[in-house]
């Protein structure tokens, strides 16, 4: 059966910000010292798995020069401009009723388009068991991450060990991010891994769960299927799109769903949802820094500064981030990171959205 792949590539990564900006959002950027974006990275590793003729880029409308100009070898139709951000689960839907217009059937892989995955053999040995579950039957496979620490930033899911079929175990719930406590007794437990948005199955499988459990969503859909490739293309998705629910495919479809597998993925997987990931990915130096750019650092430790032309000069710093752009600098404690978007929304409310 045919292998497809969906890559979702429409979110602004505000948590990167002021790297990452409406314009140039987090998925376009390289942050990595090999210089591909993270997007580039996403197609490049499914790629011995699905032709490029077969990957379709679900993104915003104002991102679609980008994604030409990134990943040229991607045909024009196949990136999908949604109207309107409504979640993951509309725009999964958006890919599915591409590929069913295309084949009658095949299996479609889902990936985000901003994680770093550090071995990808292994990546591609655990999408192609995917692969092989979906195929079996009317199964939705997702690949969880086998968890190292008790994080309280991530939903878990857990999996019956008595029900597996080769490195697939049955899912037995979805639960939500947990806090610390909790989070410490997952770990402990064995038996929950990381939910990282990764899925697999078959478009009729996914199609008949738009059906059965988001059905004003399914009618939109089929409606925009109709007008692929006619001249009514873009104004059915104008007109449909912005009507479908916006929901997570988590809750709109897997956490109601039946035959739900999930394999562990043990293959260096970072989602890299704030700076604080490129002290993981980039290499250190002898003081746990990651620096980047002109920097002079004296008695800094544990921080992550980028920078560019211009010098930056720190004395005695620790566990500090500082991201230097041409017309705004970042200076945040590692443990306040995540409060970022804080900084944006007082920009929208100040008036000052040119610094987005």
């Amino acid at each position: 059966m045919k292998v497809t792949a969906l890559i979702m590539a429409g979110g602004k990564g505000e948590r990167f910000w002021p790297r990452s900006r409406v314009n140039l959002p987090k998925q376009f950027l390289s942050l990595t010292d090999d210089g591909k974006t993270m997007i580039q990275l996403t197609v490049e590793r499914i790629s011995p798995i699905v032709d490029i003729e077969d990957v379709y880029i679900a993104t915003n409308k104002n991102y679609k020069e980008l994604v030409m100009q990134q990943l040229p070898g991607i045909p024009e139709q196949n990136i999908l401009c949604e109207p309107i951000g409504r979640n993951t689960a509309p725009c999964i839907g958006l890919g599915a009723v591409h590929v069913a217009s295309k084949y009658d059937d095949a299996v479609m892989i889902v990936l985000p388009s901003d994680h770093l995955i550090k071995n990808n053999e292994i990546f591609v040995d655990t999408f192609k068991e995917a692969c092989e579950v979906a195929i079996k039957g009317e199964n939705l496979v997702t690949v969880g991450i086998t968890p190292n620490y008790p994080e309280t930033g991530y939903g878990y899911v857990k999996y019956d060990e008595s029900k597996k079929d080769g490195n697939a175990r049955e899912v037995e719930k979805f639960v939500e991010k947990p806090d610390l406590e909790t989070a410490k007794s997952y770990l402990a437990d064995g038996s929950y891994l990381w939910n990282s948005g990764m899925f697999t199955w078959k478009i009729s499988t996914i199609l008949d769960c738009f059906k059965k459990y988001m059905p004003s969503t399914y009618e939109g859909l089929l409606k925009i299927k109709e007008s692929i490739g006619t001249e009514s293309e873009d104004a059915v998705l104008e007109a449909e799109f912005p009507n479908l629910e916006s929901q997570s495919v988590d809750y709109g479809i897997m956490e109601k769903a039946e035959n739900i597998f999930i394999l562990p993925g043990n293959f260096g997987w970072d989602d890299v949802g704030s700076w604080l990931a490129v002290g993981r990915i980039k290499k250190n130096d002898e003081n746990n820094n990651v620096i980047n750019g002109n920097v002079v650092a004296v008695n800094t430790k544990d921080c992550v500064i980028e920078g560019s032309d211009k010098l930056i000069a720190t004395v005695g710093l620790r566990d500090i981030i500082v991201v230097d752009t041409q017309d705004a600098i970042l200076i945040s404690t590692k443990e306040n990171a995540g409060e970022i978007k804080q900084v944006l929304a007082n920009l929208r409310e100040g008036g000052k959205e040119n610094y987005l």
